[in-house]
């Protein structure tokens, strides 16, 4: 009896592991590849971008930049990233709750498109300051896509999968990086008059995000618990789990709609005031600080100095440079592999969707 319905269930399957696939990679596409993209694209034009500034400057004031300020302006052009980046994270939250995880992730978009726009007609308007603001807004939505994309595929992948579903946007970051790199050879878009169509491309990536995302459903977890709306949530889930047994899950949602009625949205600093929280904050504030302060995002930003200060050859740099994000690529899709190796969190006696806080809220209200 079982062999003649696993005919049957197969092609239903299926298409719910398809529709999971092309949400990872709908959210991924214009999210952390986003990021991980325009991080390594700003490496090819360096010289002609530093260039480009004097020339600029002179053009305004008929005496060029001294060396120092060229490389001062070059290092504002390329730390407004990260100032975007913190001010997407801090716009993450309120978007995540206002919007939805799906609609945040589309609207974010706009900084994409007004930042290529500025790229793109940088030249030809002779301002550099076009290039620095297009940073600050790809900063942006690199902020809100690297908070909100997990965020969203952990809520919408079921639970024997969340952990690796969530650790993919760590592959569209290596892959984003590769590609950057990739595009930015001399013989695609890193020779010296391309450079603005290079860094305007960003906007493909976003273009392909706001056509296919629409198509695929909302975060199961935001329609009910933020929306309150039990009607879609359950479409939301059948379009992502099939026509079979929904109960279990949602019985969880709704015990997590209980825990979190009447309560607000935790401020940052109001996190180490919980005990039950003070740990794994401290934990994230540790890891999170050893992963930027390596120092390991502006290796790619300066990427070609370091290896023509190294001695590599100056035609056989941009194949170096193409190394360090492979290797990037090769590590991510390594670790996504052993997190999805390993048992789902039920098995060892951890809470596959109720985190923390809700465990507090919970505890709080039967006292």
């Amino acid at each position: 009896m079982e062999d003649e319905l696993e005919p049957s269930l197969r092609p239903r399957t299926q298409i719910q592991g398809r529709i999971l696939l092309l949400t990872i990679c709908a959210a991924g596409i214009g999210g952390t590849f986003q990021f991980g993209y325009n991080l390594s694209i700003i490496n090819a034009p360096t010289l002609h971008i530093q260039e480009f500034t004097n020339e600029t400057w002179q053009a305004r004031t008929g005496e060029p930049l001294p060396d120092h300020l060229v490389l001062l302006m070059w290092s504002l052009i390329v730390s407004l990233y990260p100032l975007g980046g913190l001010f997407g994270a801090l716009l993450a939250g309120p978007l995540a709750i206002t919007l939805g995880r799906k609609k945040s992730l589309l609207v974010n978009n706009i900084f994409v498109v007004s930042a290529a726009i500025l790229f793109g007609f940088s030249r030809k308007a002779g301002s550099f300051e076009m290039i620095m603001l297009g940073r600050l807004l790809v900063g942006v939505n690199a902020g809100v896509s690297m908070n909100i994309q997990p965020m969203y595929l952990g809520e919408s992948a079921p639970k024997e999968l969340r952990g690796a579903v969530a650790m993919s946007s760590a592959i569209f970051t290596a892959l984003g990086i590769v590609m950057g790199q990739v595009v930015g050879l001399r013989e695609l878009l890193g020779g010296p008059q391309a450079w603005p169509l290079l860094l305007a491309s960003c906007l493909v990536p976003g273009a392909l995000q706001l056509a296919s995302l629409p198509l695929l459903p909302e975060s199961p977890r935001y329609l009910l618990i933020d929306c309150g709306d039990t009607e879609a949530c359950l479409a939301a889930l059948r379009r992502l789990r099939g026509s079979g047994d929904l109960a279990g899950e949602l019985e969880e949602l709704e015990e997590e709609r209980a825990a979190c009625q009447g309560c607000r949205a935790r401020r940052p600093w109001e996190l180490f005031q919980h005990r039950a929280l003070r740990r794994q904050v401290t934990s994230l504030v540790v890891l999170g600080s050893a992963m930027e302060l390596c120092g390991n995002d502006s290796v790619y930003a300066y990427a070609s100095s370091v290896f023509r200060k190294a001695g590599v050859p100056e035609a056989k740099i941009q194949y170096a440079i193409i190394g360090t994000g492979s290797c990037e690529l090769l590590t991510a899709v390594v670790s996504v592999s052993l997190e999805g190796a390993l048992p789902p969190p039920a098995l060892w006696g951890g809470t596959p969707r109720s985190s923390a806080l809700n465990q507090f809220t919970l505890q709080k209200k039967k006292k």
